[in-house]
C-alpha cells in the first residue's frame, strides 16, 4: 500500500472531561489520565492504528493549552504524529475535523476517533475499518455502530437501514438520547447501534459536505487555517478560528447529508463517560467493588474507589463512589454520577 493510499488516523483530544471530576479538570482532561489501564487513554488510542502499513501516522487535534502534554505522552507511547493541531479555542467536533480535513489532501482517507474511548478488541476495530474503506472511496460518509449490549439512555443512536456492502449499511436515521423504554425498544428491535462517534471518510468529500450543510463553519475554519503556518505544531488563527460555530458532527453533517453509511462492529467498546461507566467496564472483585490506587475495601459491596494519591479505606459501604483527587474529594451513591456537574458548581473554592 503506498503512503498516499494510508489511511490517516484523526485523533481528537480537544474534550474538557468534567464528568469525572476531581481526578479529570481542565488542565488534565481525561484523556490523560490512566483511567483503564497502564497507559493513558491517548495513548492507546494513538496505539490502536500503529500499523503503519495501514495507517499513516495520526494527526492529533488538541487545545493549544495541551500541547506539552500531547507531546510528552505520544513520545512516551512511542508514536510520533505527523503534526499537532492546536485548537485556540473549543469550537466542537465539526470544525476540529475541519481542521484535520484541511492539513491533509483532498483525497486521504481520515479516520476520525475521539481519543477518550476504550476498544478492548483491536482486531474487530481495525476489520470494522476495513469494512468501511470501500465505501469511503467512493464518497460515503461512514460511521461505525456500537453493537448495544444494554439499554442504555446516554448514548444516541443509528438506525441500520438497507445493506450498502458486506457489513455495511445505509443509515435510515440518527436518534437521541432515549428514554429508559425507548432504549429497551432499541435493544430488542435489534436495528439500532449506539453512535460512536468515529468516522472514515476522504477529507475532501468532508469539506464538501460542510460547506453544504453548515458553511459558517467551512469559512472560519479556512480562514483559521489559512492564516496558520505549516509545521509539527500548526495553530490556526485564533480569530478566525472563534468565528465558527460550536457544533458538533453529527448535528453540523451527518445528521444532513444523504450519503452517510453505518458499519456495526463489536470491539469492546466504552466511552468512560462517569464513574458509573468506569466502575460497569473495570474488573470487580467477588463483591462487585473497584479499587484503584491506594485504596481498600472492607465488608463492602459494588463499591467504586479510586484515588490519585492519598489512602483510603471505606468500611461497611454499599453502593458508593468515593474518588480523591489532588484538591477535591468526591462522595455519591452509585447510580448519581450524572450529578458531578452539579458537584463541580458547588464545591468550596
Amino acid at each position: 500500500m503506498s503512503e498516499d493510499e494510508r489511511i490517516v488516523p484523526v485523533i481528537l483530544s480537544g474534550g474538557a472531561g468534567t464528568r469525572l471530576w476531581p481526578l479529570s479538570s481542565p488542565s488534565t482532561p481525561k484523556q490523560f489520565l490512566r483511567l483503564a489501564g497502564d497507559r493513558t487513554m491517548l495513548q492507546e488510542t494513538a496505539l490502536r492504528v500503529d500499523d503503519r502499513k495501514a495507517f499513516a501516522a495520526p494527526l492529533v487535534i488538541g487545545s493549544a493549552d495541551h500541547a506539552h502534554l500531547l507531546a510528552t505522552q505520544l513520545t512516551e507511547a512511542g508514536t510520533i504524529p505527523s503534526a499537532l493541531v492546536l485548537e485556540p479555542s473549543a469550537r466542537n467536533t465539526a470544525a476540529a475535523i475541519a481542521l484535520a480535513a484541511l492539513a491533509v489532501g483532498p483525497g486521504r482517507l481520515l479516520l476520525v476517533m475521539p481519543s477518550d474511548h476504550v476498544v478492548r478488541d483491536t482486531a474487530a476495530f481495525r476489520a470494522a475499518v476495513e469494512a468501511g474503506r470501500p465505501l469511503a472511496a467512493q464518497d460515503w460518509l461512514v460511521t461505525f455502530g456500537i453493537r448495544p449490549t444494554h439499554a442504555e439512555t446516554g448514548f444516541g443512536y443509528i438506525r441500520r437501514g438497507e445493506a450498502l456492502a458486506p457489513g455495511a449499511h445505509r443509515v435510515d436515521r440518527f436518534v437521541e438520547k432515549p428514554d429508559v423504554e425507548t432504549a429497551q425498544f432499541y435493544l430488542d428491535d435489534g436495528g439500532y447501534d449506539w453512535n460512536g462517534g468515529i468516522f472514515l471518510f476522504r477529507a475532501g468529500r468532508y469539506l464538501d459536505a460542510l460547506r453544504d450543510h453548515a458553511p459558517a463553519i467551512h469559512e472560519a475554519v479556512s480562514a483559521a487555517m489559512a492564516a496558520s503556518s505549516p509545521g509539527a505544531e500548526i495553530r490556526p488563527d485564533a480569530d478566525a478560528f472563534a468565528a465558527a460555530p460550536s457544533v458538533s458532527i453529527d448535528y453540523a453533517v451527518m445528521e444532513k447529508d444523504d450519503r452517510v453509511a453505518v458499519v456495526p462492529v463489536e470491539m469492546g467498546w466504552a466511552d468512560i463517560g462517569s464513574w458509573d461507566a468506569l466502575h460497569e467496564m473495570r474488573e470487580r472483585d467477588a463483591r462487585g467493588n473497584v479499587a484503584t490506587g491506594p485504596a481498600a475495601l472492607i465488608d463492602s459491596d459494588n463499591c467504586l474507589v479510586h484515588s490519585a494519591g492519598r489512602p483510603v479505606v471505606a468500611v461497611g459501604v454499599r453502593d458508593l463512589i468515593v474518588v480523591v483527587g489532588d484538591d477535591a474529594v468526591l462522595v455519591l451513591p452509585r447510580g448519581q454520577s450524572q450529578r458531578v456537574k452539579e458537584a463541580l458548581e458547588r464545591a468550596p473554592k
